[in-house]
């Protein structure tokens, strides 16, 4: 009898073995010199990923949700602006609005990307809508053309949610240069750092430097602030790690787009709902989401065979405590209509192991589990 296998979600220490060398050397190097707020290190990182996704500019920043908030703040929006965000999503996204002071106005999701639904946003659109944050999840890029010409009818600011799409690209171009791009480097992510980290991409140079004091208690000179800006800065520590693995992402991005092929060749589409696929646009596979009604039934199932997964998202932002007590305290309206897809998403939804740890004969195995599932 073989013995069952283990196969983790993710495993942290397995995906960071490679680099262990480097990073330990850098980390001496780093301790020695003795700089570890804003230095050479995150200025070197922040060109070099500016260039590998073919943006204007990029600033480092503490979190992904610092990269959400500070552009809501520098743009000045009046208090209580509406801003059109998808349904299904991180709940970051949705304390990014409310955090800064503002609305977040749902609109649901195509039922095949599960990104937001192009078609749905103008009948959102009123005279208080100041921006559209896209959210390219799972690595998924979002339908860009129409969401940019929305945009650019109604004058409003596009913020992109990148944290799960470092490297995406639609038609060619790359998430983070539509609009400001929000990105998460958090240790799981495709580009992961050893702890909190993220950035802010820019599509021109427009609000380079307001950008660029924000995150520094909007100081352009040592005690000297010109804005009410954040203490927001990414450190000298994890920029020199991610200047280590920024080289080896495009071959993290070509591993992981190699599972997803074979996870799309072995797995039954018949009995389980697997990820939209379009010829014009390039995944980087973060999550590879199935979807099946017998959700829960399926996770346990797949544990017995020794397939650990997670869930992306058990609960839609709408039926969070945090946002039903934010919508009733200002008196906004939780629409129903607006979450049908969305809790649909949430209810069904499972991912599946796909990272640099995973091999084809773990995909293998697991979808052959997968397959007998006794629905």
């Amino acid at each position: 009898m073989n013995p069952i296998p283990n196969i983790d979600y993710e495993n942290l220490s397995g995906l960071n073995a490679p680099f262990k060398e480097a990073y330990e050397k850098e980390f001496s190097r780093l301790l020695e010199k003795g700089w570890f707020v804003l230095g050479e290190q995150v200025k070197a990182f922040e060109e070099e990923f500016a260039s590998y996704i073919d943006a204007a500019a990029f600033l480092g920043v503490a979190s992904g949700l610092d990269a959400l908030e500070i552009p809501l703040k520098i743009l000045d929006f009046p208090a209580g602006s509406e801003i059109i965000v998808p349904s299904n999503t991180y709940i970051a996204t949705i304390n990014a609005i409310i955090n800064t002071g503002h609305k977040p106005v749902f609109v649901e999701p195509d039922i095949h990307t599960y990104l937001i639904d192009p078609s749905k946003i103008e009948e959102k659109i009123t005279s208080k809508t100041k921006a559209i944050m896209v959210v390219h999840l799972y690595g998924k890029p979002c339908e860009m053309d129409p969401i940019a010409s929305l945009c650019e009818k109604y004058q409003l600011e596009l913020i992109e949610d990148c944290a799960q799409s470092h490297g995406a690209r639609y038609k060619g171009k790359n998430t983070g240069t539509f609009g400001y791009g929000a990105f998460s480097f958090y240790p799981t992510k495709n580009l992961g750092a050893l702890g909190d980290a993220g950035g802010i991409s820019l599509p021109d140079m427009t609000h380079y430097d307001k950008l660029k004091a924000w995150r520094n208690y909007g100081s352009f000179v040592k005690y000297q602030n010109e804005y009410v800006g954040d203490n927001s800065r990414l450190d000298e520590i994890q920029a020199g790690f991610l200047r280590i693995k920024l080289q080896a992402l495009p071959e993290i991005t070509a591993h992981k787009q190699n599972l997803a092929k074979l996870y799309h060749e072995l797995l039954d589409g018949d009995k389980f709902v697997l990820p939209h696929q379009a010829d014009h646009l390039d995944e980087v596979h973060h999550i590879f989401p199935i979807r099946h009604l017998k959700r829960d039934a399926l996770k346990a199932y797949l544990l017995e065979k020794g397939i650990r997964t997670e869930i992306h998202y058990p609960i839609a932002p709408c039926d969070q405590k945090s946002v039903q007590d934010v919508f009733a305290r200002n008196a906004w309206e939780l629409d129903e209509r607006d979450f049908r897809l969305a809790k649909e998403i949430h209810s069904s939804i499972l991912s599946l192991p796909i990272s640099t740890i995973h091999s084809e004969s773990d995909v293998r195995y697991i979808a052959e589990c997968i397959n007998a599932f006794p629905d």
